[in-house]
C-alpha cells in the first residue's frame, strides 16, 4: 500500500507519496494552471509514469483545489496538512511554521502535528508568493535569481507600501530613476518579511522553533532576512515546499480500512 497527498494550490499542484514505513519515496510539483481537473489529470499520469497503482493506493487532498481531486478518499484543510506534515519533516516538539503560499501567508503554531493557533493573510497578495512573482516580472528577474540580485544589493532600499498595486508603481517609479534591480530586489524581499513579521507576531507563543515551508522555502536569503526580522534563526527542510502535500499523505496512512 501506498499513501499519495495532493496539494492543489492556487500556484503549483505538489504530491507526496509516502511508503508504509514513512518513507517519502516520491515528489513532484506541477502548475495549477487556470483549472484544477486538468492539474489532477496531469498529476495521475506522472503517478502512473512512477508505477504508482491508485487503485492499490490510498489518497487524501488539501489545498484550494482539493474538492476537485476525486481520487481521494478524504479531503481535509491545509492547515491541517501542514502541520501534519511539519511533524513528518521537523519533529513533534512545539513549533511555529510559517507557510508563503501564492495567495495567502499562513502562521502556525502547532505541537505533535496537532494545529493550537492560526492566522493567514488572505485579503490582500502583499507578503505571498504572488506578490514576489508580480514584482520580479516587473524587474524582468526569473523569481529563482531574486535572491542572487538581493544579495547584491548596494544600500537597503525600503518599499513603503504594503499594497501590491501601490508597491508595483512604487517600484516603476524607482526603475524610472534608475534605482539598480538588485537593490529593488532587496526591497521586495524586505518588504515580504516584514509583511510575513506583521503575521507572526499574533501567536500567542512567538519563542518556539520556526519553520518555513511552501515554495520560498529554498530562498536561502529570504530565510536569513526572515530570520533578522524575528529575532531569531528561521530553519527548513529539502522537501518543506511539499509540507501540505506531506501531510496529507500521513492523513492518508491513517485512513482505516
Amino acid at each position: 500500500m501506498r499513501y499519495i497527498g495532493i496539494d492543489i494550490g492556487s500556484t503549483c499542484a505538489k504530491t507526496a507519496v509516502m511508503e508504509e514505513d514513512g518513507r517519502i519515496s516520491e515528489t513532484f510539483v506541477l502548475p495549477t494552471g487556470w483549472s484544477s481537473f486538468d492539474t489532477i489529470a496531469r498529476i495521475e499520469e506522472e503517478l502512473k509514469k512512477q508505477r504508482i497503482d491508485l487503485e492499490k493506493s490510498r489518497c487524501v487532498s488539501t489545498g484550494y483545489g482539493r474538492e476537485a481531486v476525486k481520487m481521494a478518499q478524504k479531503k481535509i484543510t491545509e492547515i491541517t496538512c501542514h502541520a501534519k506534515g511539519a511533524e513528518v519533516l521537523f519533529g513533534g516538539e512545539p513549533m511555529n511554521l510559517i507557510d508563503i503560499g501564492g495567495q495567502d501567508t499562513k502562521v502556525i503554531s502547532c505541537t505533535g502535528g496537532r494545529v493550537e493557533e492560526f492566522y493567514m493573510n488572505d485579503k490582500c497578495s502583499a507578503g505571498t508568493g504572488k506578490f514576489m512573482e508580480i514584482m520580479a516580472n516587473r524587474l524582468e528577474l526569473p523569481m529563482d535569481r531574486m535572491d542572487q540580485f538581493a544579495r547584491n544589493r548596494t544600500e537597503e532600499l525600503k518599499i513603503s507600501s504594503m499594497c501590491t498595486v501601490f508597491a508595483e508603481s512604487e517600484i516603476v517609479a524607482l526603475i524610472g530613476k534608475g534605482t539598480s534591480k538588485e537593490n529593488i530586489a532587496w526591497g521586495v524581499l524586505d518588504s515580504v518579511v516584514r509583511k510575513v513579521k506583521q503575521e507572526y507576531t499574533k501567536l500567542g507563543d512567538g519563542d518556539r522553533p520556526v519553520f518555513l515551508t511552501g515554495g520560498l522555502c529554498e530562498n536561502s536569503y529570504l530565510l536569513e532576512l526572515l530570520s533578522a526580522q524575528l529575532g531569531k534563526e528561521v530553519h527548513s527542510h529539502m522537501l518543506a515546499r511539499y509540507a501540505g502535500a506531506i501531510g496529507a499523505a500521513a492523513a492518508a496512512k491513517k485512513i482505516k480500512e
